[in-house]
């Protein structure tokens, strides 16, 4: 049975813009780019990172423990304003701790913050 953490969860999610400007008036739209997940793990446990997209999950990769990584988030995962999860397993845990949902759309950067309290 799988243990899923979501009240009290401390995983902190922010986005910024990965590009700010406007195409310039020739009415051309500017390329989204690259949709990543910026995850900051403060805990001395690595952990896999997940994203979930209504039934879908699919992992993203693995973030070492005291660092900061970065990791893209596959368009197929992305389009328009998508709402979406992340999830994460810390090694040699049962805990498998769920974001809150956030809306993302393509070309954004979202960051999430792995606490050290996560066991």
């Amino acid at each position: 049975m799988r243990t899923s953490i979501r009240a009290g969860l401390v995983m902190a999610i922010t986005l910024t813009m990965a590009s700010c400007g406007r195409a310039a008036e020739s009415g051309t739209p500017e390329p989204t780019g690259e949709t990543t997940l910026i995850v900051e793990n403060e805990s001395t446990l690595q952990v896999t990172v997940y994203v979930l997209r209504n039934s879908q999950r699919q992992r993203l990769g693995t973030a070492e423990s005291l660092s900061s990584t970065r990791l893209r988030i596959p368009s197929n995962m992305v389009f328009g304003p998508t709402p979406l999860r992340f999830e994460i397993h810390p090694l040699a845990s049962r805990a498998t701790p769920i974001s809150s949902e956030i809306t993302v759309s393509p070309g954004q950067e979202v960051r999430l913050r792995v606490p050290s309290t996560i066991r």
